[in-house]
């Protein structure tokens, strides 16, 4: 891609302010080996219908930037009947914005139609308290690059000619590496305030800075998360943590003040008595968590949630023995009250949930080496994750040191030489009772089954 001029106007991209630009083949580094198969029969099969057909989006901005995407959205002037009507193996989805999905095996190639301003009063285009809630008009493409979050976003590239259209200078807010708002900010925010963390996700995986202006509504307008469905901000905190970009996300989202709006237990920690060590523990699991990302391993969101949760439950449950209750109520108490209140925000789902809940109630059984338990905590499905905790809380808390070397040990002995490395049994002391032997049962002899001369004991 040839450098262009760049801009020092930093005011909200409106259509009257930048022209359609095309980038012709020869001045952009698109090539159609790094688009998958699916998205270019789609793009394909469109255009040879006389349909207009443009690769748009994410896909578009990473392979402008060099990387590999894994996801091509299409947009196009025909309508989602018309999409599937050309494809046999099409699906129409949404009601809020009705889309297409062109499915070949594990690939889904999501197809929209250009989006139109439209006007509020439309029967087909809903908005509550600035919120939109349903939005099916359709429009231009000069519309649909207006409808769009960020100037980076709304590049598209034209299979007709393998140009590349600039409607709102996403081309130079590429090169200035900025993420950019269209349109004012504010209003953008209130139509759908999940765009403040897309805002954050977004420069933590580009590296990109925030534009001053995109950033400077933050402060106000957080509070209007709390109005979004949690369902839907589990989805958005999956992409925000589970993406490779974890722990920048994080960063960025704490430093925004946002994170407080859907992990307020958290951000109320990160601020405590122990927040740089809660700040470490945090940096230590999601530079671990990115790393697997990027090396396709598995991950699971309970891990990560444990951990984003840990020092609420912790804090709560030690202010709770220092009130008088016991420790067996105080962490279950402790636990409720934190999950409950993380619900309010973020919905973890219940097979998550239990996940989070065995990690933290395995902590305390890594001190006991009783041959019986230890055995049984071996077996636990969630032993892996739980030691893995564990080791984490090690890089802060020396005193688990020796506890983390001993367990690593047992996990490669069987069950004989197991035995050598259990604790000792009490032994009594001097001038006390020793305890009292149980004298084992005397099983009664079989009888014969009434009524039968020829019975058999039973086993």
């Amino acid at each position: 891609m040839k450098p262009t001029e760049q801009s020092a106007d930093a005011s909200p991209v409106t259509a009257s302010r930048h022209e359609p630009r095309i980038i012709a083949r020869a001045d952009h580094g698109i090539s159609r080996r790094n688009i998958s198969n699916g998205a270019l029969r789609v793009l394909y099969r469109l255009h040879e219908a006389g349909y207009k057909a443009f690769l748009v989006g994410g896909a578009v901005r990473d392979l402008l930037l060099g990387g590999h995407p894994k996801d091509f959205d299409v947009a196009t002037d025909a309508t989602p009947e018309q999409t599937r009507a050309l494809f046999r193996n099409c699906r129409l989805i949404g009601r809020r914005f009705r889309l297409a999905h062109v499915v070949f095996g594990r690939e889904i190639v999501e197809v929209a139609t250009f989006r139109g301003i439209g006007e509020e009063g439309n029967a087909d285009r809903h908005i509550v308290d600035g919120r939109i809630l349903r939005d099916n008009v359709y429009g231009s493409i000069e519309e649909d690059a207006m409808r769009r979050d960020f100037t980076v976003n709304a590049l598209y590239y034209d299979i007709a000619d393998f140009s590349v259209r600039d409607y709102v200078g996403g081309i130079a807010d590429l090169q200035q590496r900025t993420l950019r708002l269209i349109g004012d900010p504010v209003q953008r925010y209130r139509e759908d305030p999940v765009r403040m963390l897309r805002a954050a996700r977004l420069a933590a995986k580009l590296d990109f800075e925030i534009a001053p202006e995109a950033a400077a509504p933050f402060a106000e307008l957080a509070p209007l998360l709390a109005d979004v469905a949690p369902a839907r901000l589990f989805d958005e905190s999956l992409k925000l943590f589970l993406s490779g970009h974890g722990l920048e996300s994080l960063r960025r989202l704490h430093n925004h003040g946002l994170l407080g709006e859907i992990f307020p237990a958290t951000a109320t920690a990160l601020a405590g008595p122990r927040s740089a060590a809660f700040g470490r523990l945090l940096g230590y699991t999601f530079t671990n968590t990115d790393e697997r990302v990027r090396a396709d391993k598995p991950v699971t969101p309970a891990f990560l949630f444990a951990a984003l949760l840990w020092e609420p439950v912790r804090g709560l449950a030690e202010r709770l023995i220092a009130e008088g209750n016991e420790a067996d109520v105080a962490w279950p108490t402790a636990v409720d009250r934190i999950m409950h209140q993380q619900a309010t925000r973020v919905a973890i789902p219940r097979r998550f949930g239990l996940g989070m809940e065995e990690i933290w109630a395995l902590q305390p059984r890594f001190e006991q080496r009783q041959k019986k338990r230890v055995v049984r905590l071996l077996a636990h499905p969630r032993f892996r994750a739980a030691f893995d905790f564990l080791v984490l809380r090690a890089h802060d808390e020396p005193e688990l040191a020796e506890l983390v070397e001993w367990w690593s040990e047992v996990q490669q002995l069987d069950s004989h030489a197991l035995g050598h490395h259990l604790a000792p049994p009490a032994e009594s002391v001097e001038g006390e009772p020793a305890a009292k032997r149980k004298r084992p049962r005397r099983r009664r002899k079989p009888t014969a089954a009434k009524g039968s001369g020829n019975a058999t004991a039973q086993p």
